[in-house]
């Protein structure tokens, strides 16, 4: 296993460690005659996975170790990282409800859309709505824990959960456009195909008439 396949590991490992951070409230922890609440515990597990994310991808571009491992896990590894984040945030009352499900909803629905078009032989590649919408997931879900302490960062975190929630609409609006553009694509070539089959078989029916013609007439 190379080193960004082994951080995309670590970040997946990061998950429950955020989880058990968040739910347990008003504990604290001492690091080194440093006492930390679980929020900026949790914040600094939620940090160190999000530049993992960040990592792994420099440094599989940079030492060519892309590898097919890596690119199925790294979207499962950030997906789960988010998604645990968001339903352990409402589950301490820090994050809408409403709000959670429709960004985990789409994360679903674009993945889901996603491995339709693969298994039609298509590739649907991220698109820079949906690369911020990741900045501004991990941003959000920062804020929101650094709130806690330092109160003056609440609106900022609500208004980066809101931008969190308009990106994810918005880049699931251009996957679905790119994802209609493609079947759309398939079914007329599908269609196109059919039609020079049928063609095809039917100049070989009037060849074969024509020659079986030509036979009777011979005789």
């Amino acid at each position: 296993m190379n080193l960004p396949n082994a951080l995309t590991l670590l970040r997946i490992f990061f998950v429950p460690l955020l989880v058990a951070a968040l739910v347990q409230e008003d504990a604290t922890y001492s690091l080194g005659g440093l006492v930390l609440s679980n929020e900026i515990v949790a914040l600094l597990i939620f940090l160190s996975a999000a530049f993992t994310d960040l990592l792994d991808g420099y440094l599989a571009r940079r030492w060519n170790q892309i590898t097919t491992v890596g690119m199925l896990l790294d979207p499962v590894a950030d997906k789960l990282l988010i998604s645990a984040a968001l339903v352990a945030l409402v589950q301490v009352h820090r994050v809408p409800g409403w709000m959670a499900v429709l960004i985990i909803g789409r994360e679903f629905a674009v993945s889901g859309l996603r491995s339709i078009a693969a298994s039609e032989g298509y590739t649907i590649q991220a698109s820079e709505l949906g690369k911020t919408k990741m900045v501004t997931q991990v941003l959000a879900i920062a804020l929101i824990l650094a709130s806690d302490s330092q109160s003056w960062l609440a609106p900022w975190a609500r208004f980066a959960l809101w931008g969190t929630m308009l990106f994810g609409l918005v880049s699931a609006a251009d996957y679905v456009r790119k994802f209609w553009h493609k079947i759309d694509e398939s079914i007329k070539e599908r269609r196109r195909m059919e039609l020079i089959r049928l063609e095809r078989e039917r100049q070989r029916e009037v060849l074969k008439a024509a020659a079986a013609s030509r036979g009777e007439h011979s005789r």
